[in-house]
């Protein structure tokens, strides 16, 4: 018999994407409507009892004023308020690039968390890339690299708005994902780019994520963002969810509230954002 209740639930956003600045028609991309969007979210959020409600990234479009803007806005929020970082976010001024993560009230750009038998890795998808790391930095050189070789192999992913997690951050949610098995929690790791189904959007090393998620069997779902109109797959069990993107459409919301049960995940979605059942991997 299926319990009627789930363990716990949380609340999921992404891409808001906010900036002063005109809409880009040609993407459907409205980046004032942003915050009221955001605000109707949060009153559905308030009235539901989550654990936390965490956002996948692209808080803002462009310039570091933009958080001040849109920040304010999660203030009404009831709940736990998490952030991941996204390409966007570092779309600032080159003094500033070192400051986001901190204007975003994170413990690191990278983290985890446990709650109810259950481990939420949070990566920085954005760690090796062209335009995250401070100037100068060597991971810069590693995303220049890297990007050439995708792009001389002809990757569908070999572009410049996508990125990568160092060596040294695979190692730890690898070492992450084990002490959670040896405690006996369930898995959900959470980043900005997609890694499946193929995608222009997906991050420059999603081979040996997917590999690792998929031989790792405590790992039951990767959430994302990035690719605003959201993708789902599935490899050896593992969900691999995009959420869309609340920038897009002029007055259409989207967001989710995730159920988790002892056999399920539930994904409520809300405007444009699809519902999901996705089985737990035993």
């Amino acid at each position: 018999m299926t319990h009627p209740l789930p363990l716990f639930r949380f609340g999921i956003v992404a891409d808001p994407q906010y900036a002063a600045r005109e809409p880009h028609a040609g993407m459907d991309r409205y980046y004032e409507n942003s915050p009221a969007k955001l605000k109707a979210a949060i009153e559905v959020f308030n009235a539901e009892d989550l654990s936390f409600v965490i956002t996948l990234g692209d808080i803002i479009d462009r310039d570091f004023a933009s958080f001040d803007a849109i920040l304010p806005v999660y203030e009404a929020l009831k709940h736990d308020n998490l952030f991941l970082l996204g390409n966007h976010d570092f779309a600032v001024a080159p003094e500033h690039l070192e400051d986001v993560a901190a204007r975003l009230g994170m413990p690191a750009p990278y983290y985890s968390l446990a709650k109810h038998g259950w481990r939420f890795i949070v990566l920085d998808g954005n760690e090796v890339s062209t335009f995250a790391p401070p100037v100068g930095h060597p991971n810069r050189e590693i995303a220049a690299e890297k990007l050439a070789e995708l792009r001389a192999a002809g990757a569908i992913n070999a572009e410049a708005w996508n990125a990568m997690i160092s060596d040294r951050q695979f190692d730890w949610l690898r070492a992450e994902i084990a002490d959670a098995a040896e405690r006996g929690e369930r898995v959900i790791v959470m980043n900005h780019y997609p890694v499946y189904p193929p995608n222009q959007h997906d991050c420059w090393d999603r081979e040996r994520i997917i590999a690792l998620l998929a031989e790792s069997p405590n790992v039951m779902a990767y959430f994302n963002g990035h690719n605003h109109v959201g993708n789902y797959g599935v490899v050896e069990g593992c969900h691999f969810v995009n959420f869309k993107g609340m920038v897009d459409t002029e007055s259409e919301n989207t967001f989710a509230i995730v159920d988790l049960y002892g056999d399920r995940i539930e994904i409520r979605g809300f405007g444009r954002e699809e519902s999901r059942v996705l089985a737990l991997r035993s």
